[in-house]
C-alpha cells in the first residue's frame, strides 16, 4: 500500500506540473474584493479624498469619474470636464482621453491624463488642478509632456510619485517601454530638457508594457506595470508586474534579479476565472494600507471592463502580493 500511494502522489504531482499555468491561477491569485454599484471602468485611478469617500477616474467619456462613500459601493459621478480642452483635438479627432492619474500635494488634486490616437505616438500628457478632487471642479493647465513620431517613447499612461525632494513622472506605451522624467513641482510640467529616463522596455518588437504606476514601500521604489494585450474584451492577455529600486530612476529588477530593462517582472496578478486581463493598473493609500486598483473583463458579463481593487500584501523580504 504505501509503494502505491507513493507512485499515486508522484503522478498527481506530475499532472500538476503539466497542466497549464491558468488552470492553476484561480487558486494562486486572489478574487477582486467584492464591490456592488457601477463597476464599469478602464484603467482606473482612485484616491481616498480628503473630504471623505471615494473618487475613481477612468478612460472613457471626458475622463469618466466614480464615487463611493466606502470604497465598495460606486456610483456613475459623470465625468471631470464637462467640456473636452480645445487642444485635446490636436492629438485626437475624438477629444478621447486616456488613462489618468490622480495624486495629492501642495493643498491640491492633480490629475493628469494622456490624449493620443490608437498606435501613434504622437501623442500629449495633460494636467489638472482641483480644490476638492471632484468631478466638474478641475481647471485644465495644458501639456505637461508630449512624444512626436520622431521620439523612442510614447507619452501617455502617466503616473506621479515625490522622491527625494523632486516631482517625478513616471509614463510609457509600447515604443522601448516605460519612461520617466522630471516634473517642475510649481507647474506640474516636464522640466525643459529634463533627462528622459528608461525604466522598463521587453526584448522584443512591439516592446508590450505600458501603464506604470510607481509606490515607495521601506527603502525601495516598486514600478508596477501591465505587460502584453489590452482592450480585446475576454480575449485581453493584460496581466501585471513588479521589479524595485533603490532609486525611483532605476534600475528596477524583480526578485531574481533580472533587470525590468531586460524583460524581467515577478508576476503579481494575471486573469483567471472570470476575471481576465487584468491591468491598466494604479496604487493608492487607504488606511495606512496600499490598495491595488485595475481593471478586469468580466467574462460573465460579456467581457464588460469591471473595477477590481486588492489590498497589497508585503512580505519579509520586501515583495508584493495580493490580498
Amino acid at each position: 500500500m504505501t509503494l502505491r500511494r507513493t507512485l499515486t502522489a508522484l503522478a498527481a504531482a506530475t499532472l500538476l506540473t503539466l497542466l497549464p499555468h491558468t488552470a492553476q491561477a484561480a487558486e494562486t491569485y486572489p478574487d477582486p474584493r467584492p464591490l456592488t454599484g457601477q463597476q464599469i471602468i478602464h484603467d482606473p485611478t482612485v484616491s481616498r479624498l480628503k473630504s471623505g469617500g471615494y473618487v475613481a477616474y477612468s478612460t472613457g467619456g471626458i475622463i469618466g469619474a466614480r464615487l463611493s462613500e466606502d470604497g465598495r459601493r460606486w456610483t456613475d459621478a459623470g465625468n471631470a470636464f464637462a467640456e473636452p480642452p480645445a487642444w485635446w483635438y490636436e492629438y485626437n479627432d475624438k477629444a478621447d482621453p486616456w488613462a489618468p492619474d490622480l495624486s495629492r500635494r501642495d493643498g491640491r488634486y492633480w490629475l493628469y491624463y494622456a490624449v493620443s490616437s490608437w498606435g501613434s505616438n504622437h501623442s500629449a500628457i495633460g494636467v489638472a488642478t482641483s480644490r476638492t478632487g471632484l468631478p466638474g471642479t478641475w481647471t485644465d493647465h495644458g501639456k505637461a509632456f508630449t512624444s512626436e513620431t520622431t521620439d523612442p517613447w510614447n507619452a501617455i499612461a502617466p503616473a506621479i510619485i515625490r522622491a527625494d525632494g523632486k516631482l517625478w513622472m513616471s509614463f510609457g506605451s509600447y515604443w522601448t517601454g516605460i519612461r520617466m522624467v522630471e516634473l517642475n513641482p510649481k507647474t506640474g510640467k516636464a522640466i525643459p530638457g529634463a533627462q528622459v529616463h528608461h525604466l522598463a522596455t521587453r526584448p522584443d518588437a512591439p516592446y508590450a508594457v505600458e501603464g506604470p504606476s510607481i509606490v515607495k514601500h521601506g527603502r525601495y521604489y516598486y514600478l508596477f506595470a501591465s505587460y502584453d494585450a489590452c482592450c480585446q474584451g475576454v480575449n485581453s492577455t493584460y496581466k501585471i508586474r513588479v521589479g524595485r529600486s533603490a532609486s525611483v530612476t532605476g534600475p528596477y529588477v524583480d526578485s531574481t534579479g533580472k533587470p525590468l530593462l531586460e524583460g524581467g517582472g515577478d508576476l503579481v496578478l494575471q486573469g483567471h476565472g472570470r476575471y481576465i486581463g487584468t491591468g491598466g493598473q494604479s496604487v493608492f493609500r487607504d488606511r495606512g494600507k496600499d490598495v491595488l486598483a485595475y481593471h478586469y473583463y468580466d467574462a460573465e458579463d460579456e467581457g464588460t471592463p469591471k473595477l477590481g481593487l486588492n489590498t497589497l500584501s508585503w512580505n519579509k523580504k520586501g515583495w508584493p502580493s495580493l490580498l
